[in-house]
């Protein structure tokens, strides 16, 4: 019998298992997470032949390297990196055969921040709560990568893609958010508002899967004290004491204190995955709908 399973021979900084998440639980003080980039996972799928809600690998940076156990299909996708099978380049963003036993190397990435591997039959992890991705704030789902993990593959259900290279959006030199103001910009001055959707910040180095940080001007309270704690969304700004905004991403908290000045529309969230720290970012209020 096959043994459909791959080896982890590099772990790299962060690699996690990801799908389209566990929405419909926060009643339960449980988030969503899923893939960052959705559209880079969605595509990596496709061109392996997986459905849509299969699950993928989410690396972070440096990317990882794996050893199947069979022959499988692969495709790297999101952030640019160099892909190797056995040390000999292979194209990324497009489907890669990798015979059993193999080394399949995705390296660090030359611009944005999380690759994407898909591999044929998806990873087969236990699902959680109907999804096998890994939360890094509830610790639901698979951990993180680490060196010597064995991961289990589901069966292959289609054929690969018959295309030379996908064509996926490069990762942003700046970030253009649109915004629905509120529910909570009462709680800022006139000017911090106008200071919020006018000036320029930059993506912080301590931002990660949770949330989305940043650096720049602080935005001043028209009213002191803190609200009662409340549901939170994806998307949603919150500005905690120190006055930057900080955008909340799969793994956020289902429930905040700090004030949320405003929500980033949905269809903007994917580059936010791929914005290396310093790039700059940009609020637009537009009408709700």
């Amino acid at each position: 019998m096959t043994d459909r399973a791959l080896r982890v021979v590099r772990a790299g900084a962060l690699t996690t298992v990801q799908d389209r998440g566990r929405p419909g639980h926060a009643h339960l003080g449980v988030p969503r997470s899923g893939a960052l980039d959705a559209p880079a996972a969605a595509l990596v799928n496709r061109l392996v032949g997986n459905p849509p809600e299969a699950a993928v690998l989410e690396t972070t940076l440096t990317g990882c390297a794996l050893r199947p156990r069979c022959t499988v299909t692969v495709a790297v996708g999101g952030a640019p990196c160099p892909v190797t099978v056995d040390g000999r380049p292979v194209a990324w963003g497009a489907p890669v055969h990798v015979p059993a036993g193999a080394l399949l190397d995705v390296g660090a990435v030359t611009a944005g921040v999380r690759s994407y591997v898909a591999v044929s039959g998806g990873i087969a992890v236990e699902p959680v709560l109907g999804s096998r991705s890994t939360d890094l704030l509830s610790g639901l789902g698979p951990p993180p990568l680490t060196d010597g993990m064995v991961l289990p593959l589901g069966r292959r259900t289609g054929p690969h893609a018959r295309v030379d290279v996908a064509p996926q959006p490069s990762p942003p030199a700046e970030l253009v958010l649109r915004v629905t103001l509120g529910p909570r910009d009462d709680w800022f001055t006139p000017r911090a508002v106008r200071v919020f959707t006018s000036h320029a910040f930059r993506v912080s180095p301590a931002s990660n899967r949770i949330g989305l940080r940043t650096e720049g001007p602080a935005l001043e309270r028209a009213r002191p004290g803190e609200l009662p704690s409340e549901g939170m969304t994806l998307g949603a700004v919150q500005v905690p004491p120190d006055g930057r905004p900080v955008v909340f991403l799969p793994d956020h908290p289902t429930t905040g204190g700090y004030p949320v000045i405003a929500v980033v529309r949905t269809a903007d969230l994917p580059a936010l995955a791929q914005a290396v720290p310093g790039t700059p970012v940009r609020f637009v209020a537009v009408r709700r709908r």
